[in-house]
């Protein structure tokens, strides 16, 4: 299910150049299993045409609970996980299908203040690689980052 109660934060995607060029080597390392972090792959129903799209993300596990992040914006994976509500997580072998519900902007604001702030505050390897990706904000300014982030938690889906 994706929330409708005052999640549009539609704000354009400000891709890094690297990240197409990274993105299907990240692919195919983490199709081998668990070699990236905390990344995984995130296949979703195409909005317009259909198809599975796959595409690498950080996937936040705390507590038992999981959250991906569209850290650079609106992009098309984050409209089509949007539009299908469910998607597959899956790294090597192991595959999980899931619900993802949008948090609202105050959600997420909390979501970046509670949960990723400590996440990302134990280490300094995660602290570079926000500022690498230009994700500096979801630490320094919460606010600002729920504003332009989209936030989606996912549940296993029954």
């Amino acid at each position: 299910m994706v929330s409708s109660t005052g999640v549009n934060r539609q704000v354009p995607a400000r891709v890094p150049g690297f990240v197409p060029i990274f993105n299907p080597l990240a692919s195919r390392l983490l199709r081998l299993g668990r070699l990236m972090g905390p990344n995984a792959l995130l296949t979703v129903r195409g909005r317009k045409s259909g198809e599975l799209r796959t595409t690498p993300v950080a996937l936040v596990e705390v507590k038992g609970k999981r959250w991906v992040i569209g850290t650079f914006g609106d992009t098309n994976w984050v409209r089509n996980l949007r539009a299908a509500g469910e998607a597959v997580i899956s790294v090597g072998r192991r595959r999980l299908q899931v619900q993802a519900l949008e948090l609202t902007q105050e959600q997420a604001t909390q979501f970046f203040t509670e949960v990723l702030g400590p996440y990302v505050g134990q280490g300094l390897l995660k602290r570079l690689v926000l500022r690498i990706l230009g994700g500096d904000d979801i630490v320094t300014d919460p606010v600002a980052a729920a504003a332009k982030r989209p936030v989606f938690e996912l549940t296993p889906k029954p």
